[in-house]
């Protein structure tokens, strides 16, 4: 039995999230079939560093997989590539330690968040088409009150009783890009809706309709605001998890040219 790392890219557009579910089509249920299928083995389990909602994208997704095998890695992750829709793909496959956990060993993730300025017939899939102007001044100065180790109780679905809503984000950052404005956030981990909902409150700033100070009050006292102004799945990108000595960052760029649709 040998334990792998797996590198996945995926447009999570047509599944319910990453973890496999009975009656829905996931991310890890493709991933699930397709191993199955090339090693004949009924008994196996595939490990994410991390869920995706329905309909959020990942451009590194990291998962550990052990199966019995005697294919090379490159091997077995073309034939694994074979298999799986167009939508999904295996960037890396290599050998890892029994130890290695995918999700345990992660010591942060960072998330990336597309907004366009503009309606585009392409594009929409993986972004979030917000028609006012945005002050990027008030939503960077949102973003700055949301860093360091907080209690992000108001910005989950998570139950504070049962696990704990305290999250350290090392940093937030945006900039333009043409059409578009990157979010990326970086952190310990993330909440169930987290960084949709932190998303939100930021374009929420950045229209008008909120003030710093109060962004920071929901970190305070819990309120139902940043619940009503979640942000679609559609411009949330898994960007990264970061293991014990991944520190290097990429830089922080668009995925999609708003004005083609094509690859930036």
């Amino acid at each position: 039995m040998a334990r792998y790392k797996l590198t996945i890219e995926y447009n999570g557009t047509r599944y319910s999230g990453w973890q496999i579910q009975k009656n829905a089509r996931t991310v890890q249920g493709e991933i699930d079939r397709v191993v199955r299928d090339v090693t004949r083995q009924k008994q196996l389990e595939i490990y994410g560093s991390g869920r995706t909602d329905a309909g959020v994208h990942a451009l590194e997704q990291v998962a550990h997989l052990d199966v019995i095998n005697s294919l090379p890695p490159e091997t077995l992750r073309t034939r694994l590539n074979d298999g799986l829709p167009s939508d999904i793909n295996i960037l890396t496959l290599e050998l890892a330690t029994r130890r290695f956990h995918a999700r345990h060993d992660a010591v942060a993730r960072s998330y990336l968040y597309q907004i366009s300025t503009r309606r585009t017939a392409f594009a929409k899939n993986f972004v979030w088409w917000v028609r006012e102007p945005l002050d990027l001044d008030r939503m960077r100065a949102v973003g700055a009150r949301f860093s360091g180790m907080q209690d992000f109780r108001s910005f989950t679905d998570d139950n504070p009783e049962e696990k704990s809503t305290v999250v350290a984000i090392e940093r937030v950052e945006l900039q333009r890009e043409g059409d578009l404005i990157l979010v990326r956030i970086e952190g310990s981990h993330f909440l169930w809706k987290m960084v949709r909902r932190m998303v939100g409150v930021m374009v929420e700033a950045g229209r008008g309709g909120t003030t710093p100070d109060e962004a920071e009050a929901f970190l305070r006292k819990e309120s139902d605001v940043p619940a009503k102004l979640t942000a679609p799945a559609s411009g949330l990108f898994l960007e990264r998890v970061y293991y014990r000595g991944d520190r290097h960052r990429p830089p922080l760029r668009g995925l999609l040219d708003v004005r083609t649709g094509g690859a930036s």
